[in-house]
């Protein structure tokens, strides 16, 4: 019996990740806007691919939270709401309090000294009323920890979820649900514990960070 060629398969899914990281890219830097329908004609013409790759990278994007689908109604970019910010938020504390735990020794003293001029750019912009800014880096800030975390479960994890949930805290009420006098010195003990090379500490301000309750 001839064996059939996987060739095309893998060349579907390489051209269905291109096209996936270019969408994830304009919905991520704005270009693509919350709500905005993804037509199919439209985004043939732009990435100049067939209808297929297509779809299979919106359904991936969909999964990830980034993109809304409903069957022969629309597919369109997700619109996050003030309803699913704070539950959002609280998520990424639970997942990245534990990054951190892993990260913060293995950093390099490189990495260290980036992660710490991170934080200050953090605090100084949260000082600033910056606090919409900060979080359009939302998913670049806290990819910095999962890649040094050791761990490729879990950074496996974080590249599955970390898009979406950080899309959702950009709403224009994350001031109010998420208060800069209140998350700003749990920031500060996040960026001493770097230093200090405490993983604990560093992984304790995470999640208070992240207005996790607190365990004492």
């Amino acid at each position: 019996m001839p064996v059939p060629s996987t060739q095309p398969a893998a060349e579907r899914k390489l051209l269905r990740d291109t096209v996936q990281d270019k969408i994830r890219t304009a919905i991520m830097d704005g270009t693509l806007e919350p709500g905005e329908r993804l037509n199919d004609d439209d985004l043939i013409a732009w990435l100049g691919v067939s209808r297929t790759p297509i779809r299979e990278a919106l359904a991936e994007l969909a999964r990830a939270g980034l993109v809304e689908m409903a069957p022969n109604r629309y597919t369109r970019v997700a619109a996050p709401t003030a309803a699913e910010l704070l539950d959002a938020y609280r998520t990424l504390g639970v997942i990245y309090g534990g990054v951190v735990r892993l990260a913060v020794p293995r950093f390099t003293d490189a990495e260290r000294r980036q992660v710490v001029r991170t934080l200050d750019d953090v605090l100084e912009r949260l000082g600033a009323g910056q606090q919409a800014e900060i979080v359009r880096d939302g998913a670049d800030i806290y990819a910095m920890w999962a890649d040094a975390c050791g761990n490729a479960s879990l950074a496996q994890l974080c590249r599955a979820t970390t898009d979406g949930l950080a899309f959702r805290l950009r709403v224009p009420e994350i001031a109010e649900v998420v208060p800069p006098d209140e998350i700003t010195p749990a920031i500060r003990d996040l960026r001493d514990a770097v230093v200090a090379v405490d993983p604990i500490a560093a992984e304790l301000a995470m999640e208070a960070a992240h207005l996790l309750p607190s365990r004492s």
